[in-house]
């Protein structure tokens, strides 16, 4: 495939999706030839996946969640909810924080990478979502958050604003979707919502990244003294923020790597745009490590440091935390932007061990029997992180996501 075709080019005179489609992907190829050129090792491995997993989720709604997972009355919640919800819904934080960024605080410059950090917000909430519904014994019962009131439950601010949110992305995802399809009309129009929906994404977002926290709060004998505290709320939030800057840059990372050609002739820096980011996340990491050891000393818990649980916490805030702190401020300083790419990387990692650690490995700390998830859980987990994947890669390739329609650009 000839990938040196630029994207103006690519589009040029074209507004229908059809054409697109053929002159962007067969480039003149014949059918057998492009099918021929689908198989790699990445399409391979994906392709055993779904094949494995989507009739395991299939298999989960014919036979219940008994079959096919370890959850019990004792520990109601595993691994959808720590990793596919908690962890999908962190690690999607990119889109309102880099929004924010760029619509609200005036930073511009950070606009060519704005897109991709929403559609991997949307497609991360989608996949939480999906993740909520296997959880769920009975999944048609989410309707109840939409008829019913119940402002004092966390868990229905949560519901509401993730419902809300997820539909400002949408919304969001849409305007590269319009210069995709050549409708100028509805782009036009979005154009000047933009700021009104970067607002409801900051809102909304800032009130159930926080409130997933405050779900602990009702369970001070169940999650361990080290990761439970009566600030937990703002740990999730803090941290959130945290996740969302590593993760654009993770994302980023891989999508110049990976999407190069789809960004010819789009003359992003995207070093120097990460070596920014560095420098905010830095600071927003090292303020979160203090604000953890507070927690500690709020509840009085310096001897626990001592105890094989303490060597895990500070294994998670040193190793996760800290470290990727330094990595950022020494690679932002320095202008060398492996240091940052490092340290995002580490930074994730160390957000997805936060929110296994709250949510399954120390809850339920001092029962006899521990929580361990089944082959099955994990393989639908492992499923749904390929499905988001596989959409980003579909969408990049074709939509307007990594360079704008040079057409639409003035109307930003």
């Amino acid at each position: 495939m000839n990938s040196s075709v630029s994207f103006a080019d690519s589009r040029a005179g074209e507004g229908f999706p059809g054409s697109w489609f053929n002159e962007k992907i067969l480039l003149g190829m014949s059918t057998r030839a492009y099918l021929r050129s689908l198989i790699t090792p990445f399409n391979l491995i994906v392709t055993v996946i779904l094949a494995a997993g989507l009739p395991l989720i299939v298999y989960r709604f014919a036979a219940g969640l008994g079959a096919t997972t370890n959850l019990s009355q004792t520990q109601p919640w595993g691994l959808w909810i720590g990793f596919d919800m908690m962890t999908g819904i962190v690690l999607a934080a990119g889109g309102f924080t880099l929004s924010a960024a760029v619509h609200l605080c005036g930073m511009h410059e950070y606009h060519p990478i704005v897109r991709p950090a929403i559609l991997t917000a949307f497609l991360g909430y989608l996949m939480a979502v999906c993740g909520l519904l296997a959880d769920l014994g009975k999944p048609w019962n989410m309707i109840m958050a939409i008829r019913y009131q119940g402002s004092a439950s966390a868990l229905f601010e949560v519901a509401w604003c993730v419902m809300m949110y997820t539909t400002v992305l949408l919304l969001e995802f849409l305007l590269p979707a319009f210069e995709w399809l050549g409708w100028r009309g509805a782009h036009a129009r979005l154009t000047k919502a933009m700021l009104a929906l970067t607002v409801l994404s900051v809102v909304f977002s800032t009130m159930h990244q926080s409130a997933l926290g405050s779900l602990f709060l009702i369970a001070p004998a169940k999650l361990h003294p080290l990761w439970y505290s009566p600030y937990i709320f703002i740990f999730f939030f803090v941290s959130a923020l945290a996740a969302g800057i590593s993760m654009v840059v993770v994302e980023g990372t891989l999508s110049h790597r990976i999407f190069r050609h789809r960004m010819s002739g789009a003359h992003v820096d995207v070093e120097r745009l990460q070596i920014g980011l560095g420098k905010a996340g830095a600071i927003v990491l090292f303020a979160y490590f203090f604000l953890k050891l507070q927690g500690v000393a709020e509840g009085r818990h310096w001897e626990l440091l001592f105890t094989g649980w303490g060597v895990w916490f500070l294994l998670e805030i040193v190793g996760f935390v800290l470290v990727p702190s330094f990595l950022f401020g020494y690679g932002a300083r320095n202008r060398k932007v492996k240091f940052v790419r490092a340290g995002a990387v580490m930074a994730v990692l160390g957000i997805v061990l936060n929110r296994l650690n709250v949510s399954i490995i120390a809850y339920n700390w001092n029962r006899p029997h521990h929580y361990l998830p089944s082959w099955k859980e994990v393989m639908i987990s492992v499923t749904l992180v390929t499905l988001g994947i596989v959409a980003f890669r579909w969408i990049a390739n074709r939509m307007p996501i990594l360079a704008e329609d040079p057409r639409y650009a003035g109307e930003h």
